[in-house]
């Protein structure tokens, strides 16, 4: 059977590119697979983007239509911190091969996952998608954050220059099955989830850094798999749109931990540590211009996705990948 469009999905086997094969697979509706589709979900297996040779062989292999570009060399705030050029050479090296060899293959879509940290860091709130280059990021991850950016001033490059239909969407906060539930170097919610299940099972208190009183916007890996779809199909602006729940929908630390202590049944002792920094209170993104396009869109209940991301953690606890450095080139 042939197939009109072959999309193609770099780090296909991370945390976004797992939930969007499930969705492909499973979703009845408007997101589940379109019979004129063919989806390939890539590995570091299937190449090193980081090389223009590997990166064309597995166009010329696939010949893909449409790309959704997640793949990248991603890590914690410590490794940010301490190999800034390794996180701006690595991921500028694959964002320019994955759009390059899309432009030369005459790929006709590309969505590129972006990240909320490419933000100036020092700017008003709510951020929107106008505010992406109005001032350097936090110096943390800078080298990460600036390979991010270049990707929106690449697409309107490429755009500008050729009439080529590459874009980009920043999420919030992400979290789900397939995540990256390393203890020292993954995200609040996975991390979270970990010290949670290993203070049930050794039978020791649980305790979370800081006072649990900061806000953030979590998006639940299988909605924000619903989005991307949607993004492919139907987006058709370069210019970048931010995927993520509502103002609103902004949950405290505590409201995680809460979440996850409910969720993994955990009766122990439970407290937060007061002498640990909290970090940043808020960094409230605005979802405006999505709601114009989705004003129905339902997000999954903010308890549902953790119990199932719970589920799913425990479930495949004895699984080694799960708590390795998430690098998903």
């Amino acid at each position: 059977m042939s197939h009109d469009k072959v999309i193609l999905v770099t780090g296909g086997s991370g945390l976004v590119g797992k939930a969007i094969e499930r969705v492909i697979e499973n979703d009845k509706g408007r997101f589940g697979k379109m019979e004129d589709e063919k989806w390939i979900f890539l590995t570091s297996k299937d190449g090193d983007l980081r090389s223009a040779e590997a990166t064309r062989a597995i166009f010329d292999k696939y010949k893909p239509t449409h790309v959704i570009h997640l793949a990248a060399l991603v890590g914690g705030l410590f490794k940010n911190m301490k190999y800034k050029l390794d996180f701006l050479r690595d991921n500028l090296l694959i964002n320019d091969n994955v759009l390059h060899t899309s432009h030369e293959h005459k790929v006709k879509k590309v969505v590129s996952c972006l990240s909320t940290c490419i933000f100036p860091d020092k700017t008003t709130y709510p951020i929107d998608e106008t505010m992406i280059h109005n001032g350097p990021p936090h110096d943390s991850n800078f080298g990460y954050a600036y390979a991010k950016r270049l990707i929106d001033t690449q697409n309107k490059a490429y755009h500008d220059q050729f009439g080529d239909k590459f874009t980009s969407v920043i999420p919030t906060n992400v979290f789900g099955p397939h995540d990256n539930y390393d203890l020292q170097d993954s995200h609040v919610i996975p991390g979270l989830i970990h010290k949670c299940y290993l203070a049930k099972k050794n039978g020791t208190p649980f305790v979370v850094a800081g006072s649990g009183k900061p806000l953030r916007q979590f998006i639940y890996s299988r909605d924000l798999a619903k989005l991307f779809i949607w993004v492919l199909r139907e987006y058709d602006e370069v210019d970048p749109i931010i995927l993520s729940v509502g103002e609103k929908d902004e949950v405290s630390i505590k409201d995680v931990a809460d979440a996850i202590v409910n969720a993994i049944d955990f009766k122990g002792g439970y407290s937060f540590d007061t002498t640990k920094a909290d970090g940043q209170y808020k960094k409230t993104a605005s979802n405006e211009k999505l709601l114009k396009y989705l004003p129905d869109f339902q997000f999954t209940l903010f308890e549902t996705a953790v119990k199932e991301s719970v589920e799913w953690f425990t479930q495949n606890y004895d699984n080694a990948h799960l708590i390795s450095f998430g690098n998903n080139v």
